[in-house]
């Protein structure tokens, strides 16, 4: 599934365009990496996203096409912020 389409599905973000924006701005990387909007996101990969001085980390547990919001949570894991290196 792409990276964008989950955010919308997963409701991290609202909007598709909104997350598309983030992505291609270089707020989002997934396993350390910046990538693109389209890219393949996979059941295990690690999203980070910079939300101005906040990060969030999650693990991708599921990949649905259509969820109910009642099963968002089982979609993906928060993870504990890691440390910024100096």
């Amino acid at each position: 599934m792409r990276l964008d389409k989950f955010l919308k599905i997963s409701r991290i973000l609202k909007r598709r365009t909104v997350a598309n924006e983030a992505v291609k701005g270089g707020r989002v990387t997934v396993n350390g990496r910046e990538v693109k909007p389209a890219y393949s996101l996979k059941v295990g990969d690690v999203v980070s996203i910079r939300f101005g001085a906040e990060h969030v980390r999650f693990k991708v547990n599921e990949l649905k096409e259509f969820v109910k919001k009642e099963e968002v949570s089982s979609l993906y894991e928060i993870l504990p912020a890691e440390e910024e290196k100096a």
